[in-house]
């Protein structure tokens, strides 16, 4: 089995930083791609950003690009996501994901954290 466990969400003022980290356990040799996602109140849950493990390659969504960025931590076994320069509409439960490529986890991926919630105030 493989676990996630998010961690770092907060509540900041728009214009505000938050770095959130995703730690992977158990069996994750499988899992070469890791991303996450967000769900706002009332919205689908959308993707945000994803890495392939191997290459390192990011992807990112349209809506953070130049404002987030994700990261590898290959000793802690753990991705991360430093957000920049918050805006009200991120505010959301962010949820890590890890499945075997990243195209797998942008649609549907096969592990998922519990969730970290992040709130922007305006």
């Amino acid at each position: 089995q493989v676990q996630l466990v998010e961690s770092g969400g907060g509540l900041v003022q728009t214009g505000g930083s938050l770095r959130l980290s995703c730690a992977a356990s158990g069996r994750t040799l499988s899992n070469n791609a890791m991303g996450w996602f967000r769900q706002a109140p009332g919205k689908e849950r959308e993707f945000v950003a994803a890495i392939s493990w191997s290459s390192g390659r990011t992807y990112y969504a349209d809506s953070v690009k130049g404002r987030f960025t994700i990261s590898r931590d290959n000793a802690k076994n753990s991705v991360s996501l430093q957000m920049n320069n918050l805006k009200p509409d991120d505010t959301a439960v962010y949820y890590c994901a890890a499945d075997a490529s990243v195209a797998r986890v942008r649609s549907t991926p096969s592990y998922w954290g519990q969730g970290t919630q992040v709130t922007v105030s305006s």
